[in-house]
């Protein structure tokens, strides 16, 4: 016998649009706009990043889930150079705002807005996400009744910390209830499994499935979902 859901989590990134495009043309955009003002700046390889990242988390462990901090004190490191500190911290500021804005220049995946119209119409429907787009900067916002990102969360995927904030806002909403859908076989499909949630898998780019555990149902096209969801559980 199928569960009763009631409500339905989605991932955001990769989930409901492709969002490689989106953060390389962010990453483009700030960085020219602060070599422009301040000349060349040595910006190092993803190892680096890395590299730096636990660097800065051994000094505040909040960036493990805080990205919007994590962005800013990035910045901050690679133009330590600038004086005063007055003036690095406002060019700091200005270019995160230009990051988080570029960021949020997405293009959705072919039905997604078709479907959650649909689906909010029955459904209670959220946001877990471990970045920091904002659905409510997209049209689309208006058929989430929540969101909640790392930086509410205070923790990130696939530890349960978002799944028990969402269950929460509701009364007489247990795990049996919701179906989180999300394109991350790990951060998702994982973190959800290990509730008891049920899950269902975004996979356009035909990835193998590599857990240890049973593969759940998926999906690559957004004109899809409704059926698949219609066909389970209704």
């Amino acid at each position: 016998m199928s569960k009763t859901i009631k409500m339905i989590t989605f991932d955001l990134d990769d989930t409901l649009w492709n969002n490689r495009p989106t953060i390389m043309n962010a990453e483009f955009e700030t960085r020219k706009w602060i070599e422009d003002k301040v000349g060349n700046v040595e910006w190092g390889d993803f190892e680096s990043f890395l590299e730096l990242r636990e660097v800065l988390i051994k000094e505040d462990e909040s960036i493990k889930w805080d990205i919007s901090k994590l962005r800013k004190e990035i910045f901050k490191k690679k133009l330590s150079h600038i004086e005063p500190e007055s003036l690095r911290n406002e060019i700091v500021d200005e270019a995160f705002t230009i990051f988080i804005n570029k960021r949020h220049e997405i293009n959705l995946y072919d039905g997604v807005e078709e479907s959650l119209k649909d689906l909010s119409k029955k459904y209670i429907l959220g946001v877990l996400t471990n970045g920091n787009a904002d659905i409510y900067r997209f049209e689309i916002g208006e058929y989430f009744k929540f969101a909640i990102s790392s930086f509410d969360a205070k923790d990130s995927k696939p530890n349960r910390a978002h799944f028990d904030m969402a269950i929460n806002k509701f009364k007489d909403i247990t795990f049996d209830n919701v179906l989180h859908i999300g394109d991350d076989q790990i951060n998702d499909i994982f973190g959800a499994y290990n509730l008891g949630i049920d899950t269902l898998w975004f996979n356009d780019n035909n990835e193998d499935w590599a857990q240890d555990f049973t593969k759940p149902d998926e999906f690559s096209n957004w004109h899809d979902l409704k059926n698949i969801i219609k066909n389970k559980y209704e």
